[in-house]
């Protein structure tokens, strides 16, 4: 694997040639391996966000606020690297293509570094080190892999329906893998003792998902038909620089890093609100469950209504559709089971629109600047996008467990959650409601910003 750093003058894209066919539709085995990367990416963003903040605190003993500073700083750190590595994805040559080795190597390296997270080597605080040790690792990993990930529907497919089509895919597998992990963790936990042994099970179960989605993605990579390798941008700068004058792509970028935001809060406080809010922790998975299962479903549906009102107009729907859902979860005590399991189905419906319009926007603003500038962006884009999601999903459990320390919430050592008053339960309770409500009505703000002219797909 290698990197060039030649420069070229950026160029104007050719128009089409007038009466040229359409380009042929993609094979099925690319679809469904570009697919299978999103198995590795659902489940590093699924299972940490459900079980690393509860592992620290009820299982390891550390205080909430500073369990919520322990998920927080891999994925800072990780703003940090994503940019790099997607610099240097845009100039890799290799046999594999330029994401080829990233998505293999980064995916590989990520599953081993998931069941280290879990591993239980030590108790205490010590352990809570190893476990730091292992997320750091396992954040640094995800961005060798999702980076070029993300980067590829650009250069798999042309901008428009093929392009909504192979990210579609992406989300329907992305709903299979939060559903798959979010109910056999918690249920391979309880199978395996809890504790830091049941967690030991969650670990090599998480890693083995995450090697097999970029294995798919791998192979997918490999099969696709070659694009013209362009030349990247030279130097870091020059590209953030680049970055920072798309318009379009900016509105995205924050709009992506404040939804993301809603979405760590709701995974985080899933397994809080079952244990001190329902009938009993056994409700974690069946919540994670009903609210990824629309994914399945209702992904085909948000695609033909972006089609006929525009993604911007459809997300704001999206976005409507994911806040009643929560607010309507503020009245989980008072409801029967079955409603309570609607109301985070309904929140699910919504959020499957969410992630679909964010993902089909992002290669748009790829193909443009590519053809705009003549250069190979897409790696430095796609991880400026996954900086934002992942500071995203890194203050969502920070947030919410800010939220647990000002209502009370009494940390455990025992493996088991301590008993609570009813403030810390109303505390658990209003973070997953609210704050998610208010981060998606800023998103919704932000994306209006969106504007790259009446050919956009943000159009």
């Amino acid at each position: 694997m290698t990197t060039t750093a030649s420069v070229p003058a950026a160029r104007t894209a050719e128009p089409a040639t007038e009466g040229a066919a359409p380009p042929a539709a993609l094979s099925r085995r690319v679809r469904v391996g570009y697919a299978s990367g999103a198995l590795a990416s659902g489940t590093f963003t699924t299972l940490p966000g459900l079980l690393l903040l509860p592992y620290l605190t009820d299982t390891l003993g550390i205080g909430a606020a500073l369990a919520g500073v322990a998920v927080l700083v891999p994925k800072a750190w990780v703003a940090l690297v994503n940019p790099v590595v997607g610099r240097l994805s845009d100039r890799t040559r290799s046999r594999w293509g330029a994401r080829g080795p990233w998505v293999l190597g980064g995916g590989l390296a990520m599953a081993l570094a998931f069941a280290l997270m879990f591993a239980g080597l030590a108790r205490g605080a010590a352990g809570a080190w190893v476990t730091e040790a292992g997320f750091l690792l396992t954040a640094t990993a995800f961005a060798c892999f999702q980076i070029p990930y993300a980067a590829l529907p650009a250069e798999l497919a042309p901008p428009g329906p093929e392009q909504v089509r192979l990210v579609g895919g992406r989300v329907v597998a992305l709903g299979l893998a939060a559903l798959t992990a979010g109910a056999v963790a918690p249920a391979l936990i309880d199978a395996g003792g809890g504790g830091v042994a049941g967690h030991r099970w969650a670990g090599l179960f998480g890693g083995t998902v995450i090697a097999a989605g970029a294995l798919g993605v791998f192979l997918a990579a490999r099969s696709a038909p070659a694009e013209p390798v362009l030349h990247s941008a030279s130097g870091i700068r020059l590209q953030l620089a680049v970055a920072r004058g798309n318009r379009p792509f900016m509105a995205l970028l924050r709009a992506a890093a404040v939804q993301t935001v809603a979405t760590g809060v709701l995974l985080a406080g899933t397994p809080y609100a079952a244990a001190q809010v329902l009938p009993g922790p056994g409700w974690a998975g069946a919540l994670v469950a009903v609210f990824v299962a629309p994914n399945l479903i209702s992904t085909p549906v948000w695609s033909r209504l972006g089609a006929r009102i525009g993604p911007r107009r459809a997300y704001s729907a999206a976005c409507a559709l994911f806040g009643a859902g929560c607010l309507l979860f503020l009245a989980a005590p008072l409801l029967p089971p079955a409603a309570v399991l609607a109301t985070m189905a309904l929140a699910g419906a919504g959020h499957a629109g969410q992630l679909l319009f964010l993902y089909a926007l992002l290669p748009d603003c790829i193909a443009r600047e590519t053809a705009r500038t003549g250069t190979r962006q897409g790696g430095v884009l796609a991880g400026l996008f996954s900086t934002a999601e992942a500071i995203g999903l890194a203050l969502g459990p920070f947030l919410y467990a800010v939220v647990l320390q000002a209502f009370g919430y009494l940390s455990s050592d025992s493996g088991q959650a301590a008993e609570q008053s009813s403030l810390a339960r109303f505390g658990v309770l209003t973070g997953m409601a609210v704050v998610p409500v208010l981060a998606t009505t800023a998103a919704v703000a932000l994306l209006r910003a969106y504007r790259p002219g009446p050919a956009g797909a943000g159009s």
